[in-house]
């Protein structure tokens, strides 16, 4: 199944709020990110953010699973739309 940037940008939104919305992971989030929790809102249009939520999302399965079972998306449409906001620059073959 195909995914177009407006898809994936709605997907990121959405896990973003769905990883906000994660009292454990969203300490974790701006840890390994450095981001603030200011930059959450303030960053949230952001292409560059929406990829770093989305990678930081697909570093572990479990968290994929979860949020795809939340939100309904199936479990290989955070790495596609990854992969759509990233573009031919986000793309490497190691």
């Amino acid at each position: 199944m195909a995914m177009n940037e407006e898809a994936a940008q709605v997907l990121a939104l959405q896990a973003l709020a769905w990883l906000v919305g994660n009292d454990d992971l969203v300490g974790v989030f701006l840890g390994a990110t450095g981001a603030a929790a200011d930059d959450l809102r303030a960053q949230a249009g952001d292409r560059a953010f929406q990829i770093s939520v989305l990678e930081f999302l697909t570093m572990d399965d479990a968290w994929v699973m979860s949020f795809c079972d939340t939100s309904g998306h199936a479990y290989d449409a955070p790495l596609m739309a990854r992969n759509v906001l990233a573009g031919e620059a986000g793309r490497h073959w190691t």
